[in-house]
Order: C-alpha cells, then sequence, then structure tokens
C-alpha cells in the first residue's frame, strides 16, 4: 500500500494518537502518501457541536500540525491536508466561509447523515426502509457531481438489510455514476478488519461488473492502521476476488518527494 488518502485524528473525538504517530507508521509501512482526511466541521445555526467531528475552533491547531509535519517529513513521504465531509448542501456556505483562507487540498465525501446533525438518521445503521436506501444513493450521486470531492468514502457504508434486488438497483447507480466520471470506489479497511456490513463483498461483485477500479482507504482511527499489513491484505483479497484493479494513487495526488 503506498498511498491513503483517509486518515483521521483525535479532534473528532473518535480516534486516538499524535498526528506525527500516523505520518510515522505510514513511514514504517513504506506509503509515499499520506492525505489527512479528519471529520470536517460544520457551523451550525443554532450554535450545535457534533461530538464526531472536528471543532472550528480546532482548524489552526489541525492545519499548522500538518503543514509542520509536510515540511519535517518532506524527503519520507508526500502529506495532503483535507476533510472526510457530508454533501448537506444547506450548510455548504458556511463551511466554504469556515475554510476559505486554509490551505486545503481536498474533501471526501462521507455521507454518514442525511441531514443536519443532530436529529437525523446515521446512514451507517442496519435498516430496511427503501426510501432511506434511495436517499442515501441520490445525495452522494448529486454531492460527487458537485465535484467537491476527490472520492466516495465506505460508498457501502448503507447497511440494507432488505431484498438483494432493491440494493442492487440503487447501488448500480452509484457504479454507473464512478464508471462514467472513471473514478475507483473505496475499500474501507476499517470495515473490514472491524467485521462491519461494510465493505461489502456483494457490492464490489456489482463494481466489478462495471469495470471499476478500487483504492484502498484505512480509514484510520488510531496509528497502527496504518501500518496493518493483516488488514491490507484482506482489502488485496476481497479486490481480487471482485476483479477489481487496485491503484496506488490518486489523479493529482501522488508523491511529491
Amino acid at each position: 500500500m503506498l498511498a491513503n488518502y483517509h486518515t483521521h485524528t483525535e479532534r473528532c473525538g473518535h480516534a486516538i494518537g499524535e498526528d506525527r504517530e500516523y505520518v510515522e507508521q505510514a513511514i514504517r509501512n513504506g506509503m509515499q502518501v499520506l492525505g489527512f482526511a479528519d471529520h470536517c466541521p460544520w457551523v451550525y445555526p443554532d450554535g450545535y457541536i457534533s461530538p464526531t467531528r472536528m471543532r472550528p475552533e480546532e482548524l489552526d491547531g489541525y492545519v499548522a500540525s500538518l503543514l509542520s509535519l509536510k515540511q519535517e517529513y518532506a524527503d519520507d513521504i508526500t502529506i495532503y491536508i483535507g476533510f472526510e465531509s457530508e454533501y448537506t448542501p444547506e450548510l455548504l456556505p458556511g463551511q466554504d466561509a469556515l475554510l476559505k483562507d486554509y490551505p486545503i487540498d481536498y474533501h471526501i465525501l462521507g455521507q454518514h447523515f442525511l441531514d443536519p446533525e443532530p436529529d437525523t438518521f446515521y446512514t451507517g445503521n442496519v435498516f430496511h426502509d427503501e426510501t432511506l436506501l434511495e436517499r442515501y444513493v441520490d445525495s452522494v450521486t448529486e454531492g460527487m457531481e458537485t465535484g467537491r470531492y476527490l472520492y466516495l468514502a465506505h460508498p457501502d457504508l448503507m447497511g440494507f438489510s432488505g431484498d438483494r434486488s432493491i440494493y442492487d438497483k440503487h447501488y448500480r447507480r452509484i457504479c454507473a455514476w464512478l464508471q462514467e466520471h472513471d473514478m475507483p470506489v473505496e475499500i474501507n479497511m476499517y470495515g473490514v478488519i472491524d467485521h462491519r456490513h461494510y465493505t461489502d463483498p456483494h457490492f464490489l461483485a456489482l463494481a466489478g461488473e462495471y469495470g471499476l477500479k478500487a483504492i484502498i482507504g484505512c480509514d484510520a482511527h488510531k496509528p497502527t492502521m496504518l501500518n496493518d499489513t493483516n488488514g491490507q491484505e484482506e482489502c488485496l483479497k476481497m479486490a481480487k476476488k471482485a476483479g477489481l484493479q487496485v491503484i496506488d494513487y490518486l489523479p493529482g495526488f501522488g508523491p511529491k518527494h
């Protein structure tokens, strides 16, 4: 594994480890690129503070820390500064205003919620309501169409427990969109090693029917996940079984050292 673009920090409230530890574990694993994509802050009109994402006042520390590490380890690894965020149209202007003066390299789309927090449905739950699945697919395809996001994180996050034909009908829309835009599907290693319902081999088989490429996203919430060779091997096996070619780097975000 030469690159990971899905790395969190302790600022999100559910990850552990110092920023430096993530960088050093990635180097130990032989990675050439490490992209940080912690959960992006939102500016809520009512002042709500999410317990599962970085707070706006932590932005300065996040960016300053990564810029410093980027310079310190420039001969060993390329570091990119990014965010993982939902597509929530009504909150985007506030988020854009918050981030406009920071050197952010990219965003990835992780659609954990269908509406603004806190009164919303967590898409990682297991459910059987087709309406929610359809809303999820509508949201991620609409969000990706904006061009704001480098790729779609854990596309199969929705734990739909209903009929597989219904699952396939909607998830084929995601596969078709990724195919049309030559975008890889993420094999989410966190889901694999934690035995979650994602990454779903059935979804990867659908992706294989569309000839999609794949990229492994560690979704690292602790530094050692970047050096988990067993987890990486399991993801590679899943890709091979589904007939997916695994790519090392995302276009435009390769090594610069």
